[in-house]
C-alpha cells in the first residue's frame, strides 16, 4: 500500500488565524505518538490572513481515517469547529519519498 498525503486549507473567522494555528499545532503534537503519521506541517501565507494550510503524510489512507476517531483528535475538532468558515482539500497525494519521509 502506498503512502497517503493530504494538502488542505482551513479558512477561519477574521482574527482567529493564530488561534487555529495553535489548535493545529496541538494536533501535530498529538500525531508525534502515531508512527503511521510521518509528517504533519502547519503553514500560513502572508497574503491570506484568515487561512491555514496543513500538509499530512500517512503510512496509508486507513491510518489517516483511524486518526480521525481518536479522542484527542475529536477534542481538537470540537475546539476548531466554531471558528472554521471553510475547509478545502486542495489535493490528495501519494508521496513517494524525500527528506523527512521514511
Amino acid at each position: 500500500m502506498s503512502k497517503f498525503g493530504l494538502f488542505g486549507k482551513f479558512t477561519v473567522q477574521e482574527g482567529q488565524r493564530d488561534h487555529m494555528v495553535d489548535i493545529l499545532l496541538d494536533a501535530a503534537k498529538s500525531m508525534e505518538q502515531l508512527q503511521e503519521c510521518e509528517l504533519y506541517t502547519v503553514s500560513i501565507a502572508e497574503n491570506e490572513p484568515d487561512c491555514i494550510y496543513v500538509y499530512e503524510v500517512w503510512s496509508n489512507q486507513d491510518a489517516h481515517q483511524a486518526s480521525l476517531t481518536l479522542e484527542s483528535t475529536q477534542t481538537l475538532i470540537q475546539k476548531a469547529k466554531p471558528i472554521i468558515t471553510g475547509m478545502e482539500r486542495i489535493s490528495t497525494l501519494h508521496p513517494i519519498g524525500g527528506k523527512g519521509l521514511s
